[in-house]
């Protein structure tokens, strides 16, 4: 069976629909695959012929999988999705300028992002005149431990949030770099927390160092801003001197912008 490696798998011990867990799996099948054809799925899925193709007629009547020649991909109705979600996320229109204003002045790639239950989720990311690619594209989910950006919301966090967090987690491995030990987490977290930003040191990908500030308006963590760029131009002379102090004061320009709006007010305090 094929799972997405990103994919929760939450349940909180209530009851499910066989069937909608059924659709869901072989949605993932077909991201994991870049598209595939149905026996392709069922060799993935351990489904069977039948029940594949049945969900995948209903899917399509819903444009959630589309059909060129005899294989299937997913549909961009998922974009209209998560753009609905984006467009709706607090100060989303706040947030989206000051990003690209970041990329445009490190020259490097600027992203936001959030969590979700247990996962990191890029909302949003712009590339400098020199931005390099990176594994954070938009909406993919990422363990938090493995990112600037995740470590940075996890420093905000209480305690028994974040220990909640690691018990349905781990600590997974991306790179020889990775924090894969508890204590070591928790002391770097500790770092975070006093100093305000948090550093990624080739920690998700070889190469790839990043840096990022919580954004916390009205002392609600609502994510976190990064900066990331390759290891022979993120060096620490450059961190600590300029990028560092650029992201400190983007930064609180957002709170401050987001605590005076009043939609964004309103967003922070609904239940």
């Amino acid at each position: 069976m094929t799972q997405d490696p990103n994919a929760q798998g939450r349940s909180e011990g209530g009851p499910r629909v066989k069937a909608v867990d059924t659709s869901v799996e072989i949605i993932d099948t077909i991201k994991s695959l870049g598209g595939g054809k149905v026996t392709e799925i069922v060799e993935e899925t351990d489904l069977s012929k039948g029940a594949v193709y049945k969900h995948l007629s209903t899917l399509r009547d819903h444009d959630l999988v589309v059909k060129d020649g005899s294989q299937y991909n997913l549909g961009f109705r998922f974009l209209d999705y998560g753009g609905w979600l984006r467009s709706h996320y607090v100060a989303s229109e706040i947030i989206k300028p000051q990003v690209r204003e970041i990329a445009e002045e490190t020259n490097e790639v600027a992203m936001f992002a959030i969590q979700e239950n247990t996962r990191i989720i890029t909302l949003f990311r712009e590339n400098g005149n020199q931005g390099v690619s990176t594994r954070t594209r938009l909406g993919r989910r990422l363990y938090p431990h493995q990112t600037a950006g995740g470590k940075a919301i996890l420093s905000q966090l209480p305690e028994e949030k974040v220990r909640s967090v690691l018990e349905t987690t781990g600590l997974p491995k991306a790179t020889e770099n990775t924090i894969t030990d508890e204590s070591e987490l928790h002391d770097d977290l500790d770092t975070i927390r006093d100093r305000g930003y948090s550093f990624n040191m080739e920690e998700s990908t070889k190469g790839l160092v990043a840096v990022a500030v919580p954004l916390v308006p009205d002392d609600t963590v609502i994510g976190a801003c990064s900066v990331a760029g390759p290891r022979h131009r993120m060096n620490e002379s450059r961190l600590e001197d300029d990028i560092v102090g650029l992201l400190l004061s983007a930064v609180n320009e957002l709170e401050l912008n987001i605590t005076h709006s009043q939609e964004s007010v309103d967003m922070l305090r609904s239940p």
